[in-house]
């Protein structure tokens, strides 16, 4: 829960983001989610106020680079600037390898993932089982920086469990290695995704370092939004998990940080409208095989909270066409439009 406070959008105004030669146009970044933030995913939410999206990590093993989703991972045609692109990997060659890989087919910006808690990341010590060896952070920050003409950036979470906190630590090494900027999800490893984000760990690290500090973590609103960017002195924060399959959450942030209101809620034309553009767009990057399932679950996030919207993802996912899946959400879309259906963010978070 978000305390009660009253945003003060003149005093509280950040100075835009800037992470190398590239100014953001906000300080609103889409954070990085494996089988998320694909080339459909960032550009749309961009085109919704993103000042910046993330990509979903890339693996430094070259043995993957001929795959089909490293390719796609690797397309980047009609993205905005400044393309960032995440890599992983817990070997200095390698991973200053994957970085030169990418810039060469248009990164403007390298991100390297020590935040990642998932299991088969963390068992081959990549991700955020990195955050338990030091001299190795330094190691691969180093051969990254120096590998590349471009902005390296780094994702971190605060530290291995609740013991071992030391993002501040880490923060250090990184600003010393020439990490332009750091991003921070506000829990350890160890905790995944459960309890309360750490908004004192990243006023810590903010505090004990120059660099852009990017906070992340539980920010869905755009008055968990102000209320962060006060309580850390972050110069920026990061949207995941919120933002899916409500792409529109950055452009109402923006609007409140910049004045303190709050535009409508998207009606339901409007989702419905946005929703089949994504589609669409999924089709052409994956082809309409790959695409079909990929927009399952874009589907089930768009309609979360709407009435019969249960019934309908169930039905929905067990469709194997694109022009059936394509008349099914036209379909759910309609009954609502002839009830002057509009969307609460109440009855969607609550869902």
């Amino acid at each position: 829960m978000t305390p009660s406070f009253i945003y003060n959008c003149n005093s509280s105004q950040k100075t835009l983001m800037r992470i190398g030669p590239y100014q953001l146009r906000n300080n609103l970044i889409v954070a990085p989610m494996a089988g998320v933030t694909d080339r459909p995913f960032r550009m749309l939410c961009k085109r919704m106020g993103a000042g910046m999206a993330v990509s979903e990590m890339v693996a430094s093993n070259s043995l993957l680079y001929g795959s089909e989703k490293t390719k796609r991972r690797a397309n980047h045609e009609g993205e905005a600037d400044p393309i960032s692109v995440q890599i992983v990997g817990a070997d200095a060659g390698m991973l200053a390898q994957a970085a030169k890989y990418n810039v060469d087919r248009g990164a403007q910006i390298i991100d390297i993932n020590m935040g990642c808690p998932a299991k088969k990341i963390c068992h081959v010590m990549a991700g955020s089982a990195l955050l338990q060896n030091e001299p190795l952070v330094a190691e691969l920050l180093e051969a990254v920086v120096g590998a590349v003409d471009v902005p390296v950036t780094l994702k971190i979470r605060t530290g291995w469990d609740k013991q071992n906190r030391n993002a501040v630590s880490i923060a250090r090494i990184a600003e010393a290695a020439g990490i332009q900027a750091l991003a921070i999800h506000g829990r350890t490893r160890a905790c995944a995704y459960t309890g309360d984000a750490e908004y004192d760990t990243i006023a810590s690290v903010k505090a004990s370092v120059n660099i852009p500090i990017i906070a992340n973590g539980d920010i869905d609103t755009p008055e968990k939004a102000g209320y962060v960017l006060e309580q850390t002195g972050a110069d920026a924060v990061m949207i995941g998990r919120a933002a899916q399959g409500r792409p529109w959450l950055f452009r109402e942030i923006d609007h409140f940080l910049k004045t303190g209101a709050h535009l409508p809620a998207p009606e339901t034309g409007e989702i419905h409208r946005v929703l089949l553009e994504h589609m669409h767009e999924l089709y052409d990057f994956y082809g309409e095989h790959t695409g079909l399932r990929v927009a399952r679950k874009h589907i089930s996030w768009y309609t979360k909270g709407l009435a019969g919207s249960a019934h309908f993802r169930h039905r929905v996912n067990q469709l194997e066409s694109v022009d059936g899946q394509l008349a099914a959400v036209d379909d759910f879309f309609t009954q609502h439009a002839q009830h002057g259906a509009r969307l609460q963010y109440i009855e969607r978070l609550a869902a």
